[in-house]
């Protein structure tokens, strides 16, 4: 989305609705481009927020959340178009791990004085955790370097890693060849899981080639191999990954009607 003509057209569209004391008023973009990083360079994912529609151009719908706050949505990824001045729950995408969590939620711990009285702690990490692929402790040194890599290299948006991608397409039912070092060879380390996308449905295989120190991505349905693809560098994980299973719906802007504008309801009365 043209970020400097929704600039440009916001003043015009919000100058009605910000009360004639307010000096200025501030806005926020949602489309595909990944959030802009706070003063100290993290990346926030985006919380869930209410408004009411005040106003649509070619590209967007504005929606007024505060008293001299708006936003602006691509109306390309919303879920739905509601109309003017219907009041919405707008839920942007964030980041979560596996178990469906936003990759922000607060952590909570249990801790004890010295004098044995136990008390609770809550931690929140700005910019989110890391997100873990849901195996266990391997014994192999090149399969825990394959997946220190897709919990830690960045996909190809810029805003996600690669384990947050594998989320994103639903990856479940994780697998692994854990072997021991004398066997590498005759038995490759390897991630296998199943995803549901628009692009593939069935199961992934990324396997460690030792003797050319690079990754074979392999799709499979019903067992039959789908496509291959050889000599995957370690950076190249997140873009052959995207290009294989990531259908883009992870960008999709959730919009729900909380109530229609009056007029609409004096219709459907009618």
């Amino acid at each position: 989305m043209d970020h400097a003509l929704i600039r440009a057209q916001m003043p015009t569209i919000v100058a009605g609705h910000v009360p004639r004391n307010a000096r200025s008023f501030k806005f926020r973009i949602y489309d595909e481009k990944p959030p802009v990083p706070s003063a100290l360079g993290i990346l926030i994912d985006p919380v869930p927020f209410q408004g009411t529609v005040i106003g649509k151009t070619e590209i967007a719908i504005v929606i007024k959340v505060g008293r001299t706050q708006f936003a602006a949505l691509d109306r390309a990824l919303m879920s739905q178009e509601p109309a003017d001045g219907a009041k919405v729950q707008v839920t942007p995408y964030a980041r979560r791990h596996f178990d469906g969590q936003r990759v922000d939620t607060p952590t909570q711990h249990e801790e004890r004085w010295a004098n044995g009285k136990a008390y609770t702690v809550q931690s929140l990490v700005l910019g989110g955790t890391t997100t873990r692929i849901p195996l266990p402790a391997p014994r192999c040194p090149e399969l825990a370097e394959l997946i220190e890599q897709l919990e830690s290299l960045p996909a190809p948006d810029g805003f996600r890693r690669i384990a947050h991608l594998l989320v994103d397409a639903g990856a479940r039912d994780f697998t692994c060849v854990d072997p021991l070092p004398k066997d590498i060879l005759r038995t490759p380390p390897a991630i296998g899981f199943t995803v549901d996308t628009a692009k593939f449905r069935g199961q992934v295989t990324v396997l460690y080639d030792r003797g050319l120190d690079v990754y074979t991505i392999e799709l499979r349905r019903d067992g039959a191999l789908v496509e291959r693809v050889d000599e995957v560098y370690f950076d190249d994980l997140g873009s052959v990954l995207e290009r294989l299973i990531d259908d883009g719906r992870w960008r999709q802007i959730r919009v729900d009607v909380l109530s229609q504008p009056a007029r609409t309801r004096q219709k459907e009365v009618q």
